[in-house]
């Protein structure tokens, strides 16, 4: 049994932080301050100092209550700036949009852990955004000195982290009654950035160093990432609410999966990995989208569309990978297309091909005019409501009349 003496930091008490990177760090015997600005949750934690996780199966769950927890405001700069400067290692885990706010808060922790003389401080970053080490470690430069900055260069580990479990909107029948609940599904994981740590590694239950770690990170975001996001909106298009509903349709599945594979095979070939160790992990992608117990949303894991389409992100960048690596992203493009068609609709415009170009070219700043060209192919299938079961098929046509031609 851990006596808990060490201290971890979670910036974020959401879905994430509770139901995955909290619950791991207070397994491997952390007390465990999360930072968040959401006061009902920031004071539940602070006075119930636990909190319950269900894992969900598709047919049974099992519930766990996470202990040795704390919380702290996070609108609290001082008390944010001690927990971090006392903290043995600290995760973030706020989404990509809401880390630059954060940044201040953070570069006066580091001030005051340099002022104390303070050991290296490794920063685990759970977020899905390419180079969030980078970004991060810049916004927080913009708030040092010269001197603290060369400081946090050498004792502050800028952690990428690649989120694989699944955490669904919580809804009222899922916290039963207790806010602080969170449903998550079993997939529980955690590769880490070997390269990027300051000092040891901390001992984290499920946490997997890897390097070099740009692969995992690309694989994350291109292949389950851009699985998730096509499945979403090719139910969103037919009228589903949930994944599982969505992932149920033959046609769906279909140009999920074979998405997945143009990815995997691009994947392949520029970091000389085996396809089938790729291939085994879309396996079992598929299996988990079908978790009908998690009830996730179509709706949740297609918001942000500006970001899912932006050059680098999982719809435009997986394709441009591909085109990287001489693979025809036939089926890749359908995702992006079906992305700019609910873009339109959310946005009350008219379901045009000039509207949708112009959707493309603000959100991705894409410049491959023959990449443009199919997706705006695609999406002309959606603007003409035309069944997933055709989109498929002329996706099926253009792989094998490439297929053909390479023959």
């Amino acid at each position: 049994m851990s006596d808990q003496t060490k201290q971890a930091v979670m910036y974020g008490a959401g879905n994430i932080g509770r139901g995955f990177i909290g619950m791991l760090l207070s397994q491997s015997g952390y007390r465990v301050t999360f930072v968040d600005v959401a006061k009902p949750v920031v004071e539940a934690l602070h006075q119930r100092r636990s909190y319950p996780v269900r894992i969900l199966g598709s047919n049974a769950h099992e519930d766990i209550t996470v202990e040795h927890v704390d919380a702290v405001d996070g609108t609290d700069a001082d008390a944010v700036a001690e927990a971090i400067a006392s903290a043995d290692v600290m995760a973030t885990a706020v989404g990509a949009n809401i880390l630059p706010r954060i940044s201040k808060n953070l570069a006066l922790g580091i001030r005051l852990r340099k002022a104390r003389g303070g050991k290296p401080l490794n920063i685990l970053i759970c977020e899905n955004l390419m180079d969030a080490n980078i970004a991060l470690e810049g916004w927080i430069s913009e708030s040092l000195d010269e001197s603290e900055r060369v400081w946090m260069k050498q004792h502050v580990g800028f952690v990428e982290a690649s989120i694989g479990r699944m955490v669904p909107v919580q809804t009222p029948d899922m916290q039963s009654g207790d806010p602080l609940r969170v449903c998550v599904e079993r997939y529980g994981y955690l590769p880490v950035d070997r390269d990027a740590f300051r000092g040891e590694l901390p001992n984290i239950e499920s946490m997997v160093p890897f390097s070099p770690f740009d692969f995992y990170i690309r694989r994350k975001l291109y292949i389950h990432n851009m699985g998730h996001a096509t499945c979403a909106y090719l139910g969103l298009y037919a009228g589903k609410e949930f994944i599982f509903e969505a992932i149920d349709d033959a046609d769906t599945a279909c140009i999920v999966q074979n998405a997945m594979l143009e990815s995997a095979e691009a994947l392949s070939k520029k970091y000389a990995v085996e396809l089938d160790e790729i291939l085994r992990h879309i396996q079992d992608l598929l299996f988990r989208f079908t978790n009908r117990a998690l009830k996730d949303t179509c709706a949740r894991v297609g918001a942000d569309i500006p970001r899912k389409l932006s050059l680098q992100d999982r719809l435009i960048g997986s394709a441009r990978l591909c085109v990287e690596q001489g693979v025809v992203p036939a089926y890749l493009c359908v995702g992006a297309a079906g992305a700019i068609f609910e873009y339109l609709r959310q946005n009350e415009m008219a379901q045009t091909r000039e509207h949708a170009a112009e959707v493309l070219r603000q959100l991705s700043a894409l410049e491959n005019a023959e990449l443009s060209g199919r997706i705006l192919e695609y999406y002309t299938q959606f603007a003409a409501g035309e069944p997933i079961a055709n989109i498929r098929r002329v996706a099926q046509r253009v792989k094998a009349e490439i297929n053909h031609d390479v023959v």
